[in-house]
């Protein structure tokens, strides 16, 4: 692995928690404008591994590199999001009580207080950013309904695009579609596919349909360590990710 070649690059990372060993010298590599699935079984150190990329977690021993610059594992979480990270996690997180278009606006303006950004006029960048999330996360005709009233994969499309409102260069996305009809599914990847043309995603994801219909490289973690790499149906072969993972 080289590191230069690399938007994010893990190397050696092990993660202890009294005595249990959630990663175990795990290395990953994501190059920039590619998307990466990560699979494997409950307790693989999936979500280990994202708290350590945002600094919610500091490894024991290794490096985080972002951008072959910043070694994330010495930097914490509000440092590593001005960097241009952002982390979608499962349970969406949306301004229930404001509409699409407001929560949109408000994740455009952060830093700036919620009855600022609401009062002010908002300028034609910020109506024309706003419009390209709408259309791309698939929210333009529901953009002045009440966030509290879109389904869940809505809310789960709101939250992307309120990260995108951000303008990072690295989104963590945690099972996207956890709970979404397979209409929503299909449309979660089609979304994702649109946003790897100018963003690094990385994608965790339990759900095999929906990482096949992604069609990018794969990661299996098993035990905090990475035990197979490529396409789905390479690893989908592979005889250890049978064993630990698909056969179950």
């Amino acid at each position: 692995m080289d590191s230069k070649s690399a938007i994010l690059y893990l190397e050696n990372i092990n993660v202890s928690f009294d005595g249990f060993k959630a990663l175990n010298d795990l290395s990953l590599l994501v190059r920039p404008g590619e998307m990466r699935a990560i699979i494997g079984p409950n307790g693989a150190g999936k979500t280990t591994m994202m708290d350590v990329v945002t600094g919610k977690t500091r490894p024991d021993s290794g490096r985080v590199l972002f951008n072959d610059i910043h070694n994330l594992a010495r930097m914490d979480e509000t440092d590593i999001a001005t960097l241009g990270i952002g982390r979608k996690f499962q349970k969406p997180t949306v301004f229930e009580n404001h509409t699409v278009n407001d929560n949109l606006l408000l994740a455009l303006s952060a830093g700036r207080s919620v009855w600022d950004t609401l009062f002010a006029v908002t300028g034609a960048h910020e109506a024309e950013r706003i419009d390209e999330i709408l259309q791309t996360t698939r929210l333009t005709k529901v953009q002045h309904d009440a966030a509290a009233n879109l389904s869940h994969g809505q809310k789960q499309w709101l939250e992307i695009g309120m990260l995108l409102a951000q303008d990072p260069k690295l989104l963590l996305v945690d099972e996207p579609v956890a709970g979404m009809t397979d209409s929503e599914t299909v449309e979660t990847a089609r979304l994702l596919k649109e946003i790897a043309r100018q963003h690094s995603v990385v994608v965790v994801e339990h759900d095999m349909d929906f990482v096949r219909a992604l069609d990018v490289e794969v990661t299996v973690l098993h035990e905090g360590t990475a035990i197979a790499e490529g396409s789905i149906d390479h690893v989908s072969e592979n005889e250890r990710v049978i064993e630990v993972y698909l056969g179950r």
